[in-house]
């Protein structure tokens, strides 16, 4: 018979959580069905555009689960003493459970609207069942990245990186499934993202809860979970890989899918084994603890006993004012950065986060929504396109796991202020938008490769700079607001810039177009705005150069305390 702390604990919390995002990501693969989404409702560019902008608003507007999440979940409000805050504590599921209801609405209303069973809606009411559908990915991913922070919070560079790249790679894996068992079916695959996604967050939501239990080499086992992320990556590469260049039987898409559950199941044993590792480590210090508590108070009554025997009081018990007063300017090191939103929003940090977030995610989102149309244009065959959507989705992950990875290293190690990565990130990702604008043959591929990277790597380094610089108190509601730049920079680069120019050079051929010149100049403005951004986000890591030295030094103050905690010498 299982234990009870053998499944409640924040290990497997993260898996549940891991597996909640392994099928979050739907939106990633909006070139999958948009072709015929724009034929069955007889849609133009810009109007294909303009749904899209609607998913993009509605996956990156968070605030409603942020708040959500505040009301219910959030430790702060669950409870008023830390014990019982964080003894598997919070309503997380709450907040899934939302997102699986908005996931099949919108949908289920979509795939009854492409498969004729109602009458095409019109455009606005379309917008709606996209807006809808896209609500839910915020509710997954707010309820899975605030609670794995709450659960790590000495390592949230490393965990939001973990969370965001399994989203990441949602994309590609649902694009297995679609290959595998739909064969190529659209209209059928909008059905699969009603139920799927639902049921599976259902199914695990609750498992998704707050421990506060912290252990000794707790990166040690986060780099577990990093290195089940890294293979399964690297699984789903080789096998798009081979199947672009070789013709796979069924048998051949079962046996590779089958292989991608299995290593998907994975990180449920790595937990169970951590798990029974920490028991061990956490009785451990149990014990050396009360042991101290009754060498404290013999203590405590010998002195006692030569105090009283001192009748001038020069003898003190030692350190206790001190003590004191340590403890609490620690605290204050610890909560003196919480914000909430209102506060949070009157600083110049937060709209520099809000402006690269707008130039860099918006410019990913516009690529990613127009990836069919780009290749089409460049004379590309669908499966190529296809092709190019999970490879998306594995570009997405590196960057999404590997910022934050990389981020946490050379903050511990190097001190190095975490928007100085951002400011990297949106430079190379200029670089990578002028590539797919030149329309060379290939360009598309490795720019693809550049932007996804790029844009992965903005949705791990900006929930963990809001959550360091403005606190955790309020973390879900003030990065879910952040992340609203996302579709706002969308709407302008997709609609105003993508889809117009598009439109316009397609005016005299109906609503298709063929060569460079399609896309050529709109690549070019966006390569533009995210280098403008990246000197934005520069601006940001100078300002933010001292903070995230105390940071550093508070961490590995944390780690000392740990280390010494845990000592069984």
């Amino acid at each position: 018979m299982v234990s009870e702390s053998m499944i409640k604990n924040k290990w497997v919390a993260t898996v549940a959580s891991i597996w909640i995002q392994c099928t979050s990501g739907s939106l990633y693969t909006f070139s999958i069905y948009s072709a015929a989404l724009k034929t069955t409702q007889n849609y133009s560019q810009s109007t294909l555009d303009t749904v899209s902008v609607f998913k993009d608003f509605g996956a990156n507007t968070g605030l409603l689960a942020g708040v959500l999440y505040s009301s219910l979940a959030s430790p702060s409000t669950t409870a008023t003493t830390s014990t019982a805050v964080y003894g598997g504590g919070g309503r997380p599921w709450v907040v899934i459970l939302v997102g699986a209801g908005l996931c099949f609405a919108g949908y289920f209303l979509m795939w009854l609207s492409v498969a004729g069973v109602i009458p095409p809606p019109p455009v606005i009411v379309m917008c709606l069942f996209m807006l809808l559908a896209a609500q839910a990915t915020t509710f997954f991913n707010t309820a899975n990245v605030v609670t794995a922070v709450f659960n790590f919070p000495n390592y949230g560079g490393t965990i939001v990186g973990i969370m965001k790249g399994f989203l990441g790679l949602s994309g590609a894996i649902l694009i297995q499934l679609y290959q595998t068992a739909l064969n190529n079916r659209p209209t059928s695959y909008l059905l699969l993202l009603a139920l799927l996604p639902t049921v599976n967050s259902i199914l695990f939501m609750c498992f998704v809860r707050i421990y506060k239990t912290n252990v000794r080499d707790e990166k040690k086992y986060l780099n577990v979970f990093s290195l089940v992320a890294v293979i399964i990556a690297t699984y789903l590469m080789a096998i798009i890989i081979i199947e672009n260049t070789l013709t796979l039987p069924l048998s051949g898409h079962i046996i590779s899918f089958c292989v991608l559950i299995l290593l998907i199941l994975s990180p449920l044993f790595i937990a169970i084994k951590t798990q029974r590792v920490t028991s061990v480590m956490i009785l451990r210090t149990s014990l050396i603890e009360q042991n101290q508590l009754v060498d404290d108070q013999h203590q405590l009554d010998t002195e006692r006993m030569y105090i009283r025997q001192d009748a001038g009081g020069y003898n003190q018990v030692p350190g206790g004012a001190n003590q004191e007063t340590n403890v609490n300017n620690l605290k204050t090191l610890q909560w003196a950065e919480n914000l909430n939103l209102l506060q949070a929003m009157c600083t110049i940090d937060f709209w520099f986060l809000f402006l690269t977030t707008a130039c860099g995610m918006g410019s990913g989102l516009a690529t990613v929504n127009n990836i069919s149309q780009i290749g089409g244009s460049l004379g590309y065959k669908a499966s190529e396109t296809t092709t190019l959507v999970s490879l998306w989705s594995i570009w997405n992950f590196v960057g999404r796991f590997g910022a934050g990875y990389v981020s946490d290293y050379f903050l511990h190690v190097k001190g190095w202020a975490r928007p100085l990565f951002i400011a990297i990130t949106l430079a190379t990702m200029s670089i990578g938008l002028a590539v797919i604008a030149s329309g060379l043959r290939g360009a598309l591929y490795y720019g693809t490769v550049v932007v996804g990277v790029c844009y992965g790597s903005q949705w791990s380094l900006m929930p963990t700079i809001a959550s360091e610089i403005f606190g955790a108190a309020h973390f879900g509601t003030i990065f879910n607001t952040i992340t609203i730049a996302g579709p706002v920079g969308s709407y302008f680069l997709s609609v105003r810039v993508v889809g117009y120019i598009y439109d316009k050079e397609a005016s005299a051929k109906g609503n298709t177009c063929s060569g460079t010149h399609c896309f050529m100049l709109s690549f070019f403005i966006m390569a533009s705005a995210t280098f403008l951004a990246s000197l934005v986000a520069l601006g940001l890591f100078f300002r933010t150069r001292t903070f995230y030295k105390q940071v550093l030094r508070r961490r590995l103050q944390h780690s000392m305390m740990e280390e010494k905690s845990y000592s069984t010498e």
